[in-house]
């Protein structure tokens, strides 16, 4: 019954409130634990930087699960509703729904006024990518990406493990995820070093990114648009990204909106070519940043009822 509770109580918070601006996110913390622990490694194993990071990989996420136990073990054990409010706040800060749509709307208001360097600096603060020589094409096809992709890892995903495990195993989940995004790359520095966070963060992702691609296919039906394209993408186009699962959701969302998303692009200074996602059937225009986010929020509350309703048959029959 607590992790019914927990399920809607993080999402709904999440939606209200986001991220609050008064908290050290736990997302930043791990991130200053992992920079921390990179340099420790490096200079332990300077020969074996795959050993280094097979370590990293494992021990960042354990500490991270066993961190939040036990914080959440003592709340409990001042009260259980104590308890559990504390583990419905900790698990609406694993979500980013709230925070991914006001992040992504600031470009698309900067491309409403015409302002495109603005628009540029709005969405280098949500993409990895290159966006100072970006059009407003480019712009625009960047946010809307990152909205579909972040549908995955960043709600999806996360309430998977929410429903799964509670809210330490959705922490350990950000712990692998946060990973990836700092270490997982295939450049010199990290090819080695970064490998295991890499593959730990697709194995963690598999599963939920399958989730997500469904979903947003009937978000697609659900809100209006193009759900049959939507199918027909997410199945074509699925597996058309450097990882399993980025383009799983990236696809149903380009055949929703009946537009071609990725292709090449440019990470720090160097181009990288990458196949495309979807059909050109109609041009990227600035509107499609708010139509992935009805999507987004779409997906977010259809996985809500989803995890409610298994979570729920499980309550019965046990």
């Amino acid at each position: 019954m607590n992790i019914l509770i927990l399920l809607f109580g993080a999402v709904v918070l999440d939606l209200l409130i986001g991220d609050p601006s008064w908290i050290p996110h736990p997302v930043v913390l791990i991130g200053k634990l992992i920079s921390k622990a990179e340099t420790l490694l490096r200079k332990a194993f300077p020969q074996k930087l795959r050993l280094a990071g097979k370590i990293l990989a494992v021990t960042i996420p354990l500490f991270t699960l066993a961190v939040t136990f036990l914080l959440l073990w003592v709340c409990y054990q001042i009260h259980p509703l104590f308890g559990l409010a504390v583990e419905i706040f900790l698990g609406s800060l694993t979500l980013a729904a709230k925070s991914l749509k006001k992040e992504s709307m600031k470009v698309y208001e900067q491309l409403e006024k015409g302002d495109l360097p603005k628009a540029r600096y709005a969405v280098s603060m949500i993409v990895g990518r290159d966006t100072q020589n970006l059009d407003e094409t480019g712009v625009t096809k960047a946010a809307v990406e990152t909205v579909a992709e972040n549908t995955s890892d960043g709600i999806i995903a996360p309430m998977f493990y929410l429903a799964i495990g509670g809210t330490p195993l959705a922490m350990c989940y950000k712990a692998i995820n946060t990973l990836d995004s700092m270490v997982g790359y295939k450049n010199e520095k990290y090819i080695d070093f970064g490998r295991a966070s890499a593959k730990l963060d697709d194995a963690a992702n598999f599963i939920p990114a399958r989730i997500a691609g469904v979903l947003m296919v009937i978000s697609a039906y659900l809100t209006g648009m193009d759900g049959k394209n939507a199918w027909k993408i997410f199945r074509r186009d699925g597996r058309n990204h450097a990882s399993p699962n980025s383009a799983q959701t990236e696809a149903a969302c380009a055949g929703a909106l009946q537009v071609q998303l990725a292709g090449n692009a440019y990470y720090f200074g160097k181009l990288y070519e990458k196949p495309t996602i979807g059909d050109p059937i109609r041009p990227v225009e600035v509107q499609d940043i708010s139509r992935a986010n009805r999507l987004m929020l779409c997906c977010d509350l259809l996985c809500l009822m989803l995890g409610v309703m298994v979570r729920g048959f499980l309550l019965l029959i046990i």
